[in-house]
């Protein structure tokens, strides 16, 4: 179960990608909130992350500041979200989504992090903890990766 149990029902009208664009700020700031370093250095492991896990190639490394803005209203670059979940689940205290955007935000970095050939390989290679909460949000995700999208 996710932090929140209304996270399973995933009925918010608003579109699928809209929840994602909202959920990616809020996931850099779980990133910020359980990394166990002051901003500055969380900022310098997410870029660096991110150019070593291939995730993304940041024009620079951002600052502390950055990357607070970026855990709030801001929008964070894709590679600061697709990184700071790589950097989540990898993390012993198992950590979740905590509301229904950052779930979508989740979702949607698992699949843009790897290349899956099918939907139930996608979902089976979640960490057990993230199967059921994620349930909803990965299949949503699925459909938009599917749908190629153009951005």
């Amino acid at each position: 179960m996710c932090e929140r149990p209304d996270l399973a029902d995933n009925a918010s009208p608003r579109p699928f990608y809209a929840r994602v664009l909202a959920g990616n700020s809020k996931l850099v700031g779980h990133w910020l909130l359980l990394g166990q370093a002051d901003p500055d250095r969380l900022a310098m492991i997410l870029a660096d992350t991110a150019r070593i896990a291939k995730l993304g190639e940041p024009e620079s490394t951002p600052d502390g500041a950055t990357l607070t803005h970026w855990s709030g209203d801001a929008t964070p670059p894709r590679w600061a979200a697709r990184t700071s979940l790589f950097l989540l689940v990898q993390m012993p205290g198992k950590p979740r989504p905590r509301d229904d955007d950052e779930a979508c935000a989740w979702a949607y970095c698992w699949l843009h992090n790897r290349e899956f050939e099918a939907f139930e390989t996608a979902r089976d290679s979640l960490p057990a903890h993230l199967r059921e909460c994620l349930a909803a949000p990965l299949a949503e995700a699925w459909q938009d990766y599917r749908g190629q999208r153009l951005v």
